[in-house]
């Protein structure tokens, strides 16, 4: 299982309630490019419409840039393959609670792409601090061991 990108704010962003296994249904072209490793999952989410999730606002560039088509969209919504009753449970946890829905990760499991998505809920500007400065302190503790060790 290789892993094809990655969403690195989102554990700093988020706090991650629920992770899901998604697959993604994508082109051909847009296969080659995303195992070639070129993707952006910055600042992308997961969109309902008419009861079916969509990837929104992840980039996947042209795999051929001379070979594309003129109306290819690389920000396009692209849908996500997931069972019924995940599906409303996403749903149902989205609009009765106020959660968001944000991709973790993509990677290959076989022949397949998939997306690992996450129920999250937004952390607020405090809570972030205190983890940066909590990171901090064990930084410098671990530095100091170190070179009372040595």
């Amino acid at each position: 299982m290789k892993n094809l990108a990655e969403n690195k704010r989102a554990r700093f962003d988020y706090d991650l309630l629920e992770t899901y296994q998604a697959g993604l249904k994508l082109l051909g072209p847009e296969v080659k490019s995303v195992r070639a490793g070129h993707l952006s999952l910055k600042g992308a989410f997961v969109t309902f419409h008419d009861g079916q999730p969509y990837l929104t606002n992840a980039t996947i560039p042209p795999w051929q840039i001379k070979n594309t088509p003129d109306n290819y969209d690389p920000t396009r919504p692209r849908p996500l393959l997931l069972k019924k009753d995940e599906i409303k449970r996403l749903l149902g946890a989205k609009q009765a609670q106020g959660l968001t829905i944000i991709p973790i990760s993509v990677y290959n499991a076989g022949r397949t792409i998939k997306l690992d998505i996450a129920l999250a809920r937004g952390k607020k500007a405090y809570s972030k601090k205190e983890q940066k400065k909590s990171k901090d302190i064990k930084r410098d503790i671990d530095r100091m061991l170190r070179g009372k060790e040595d």
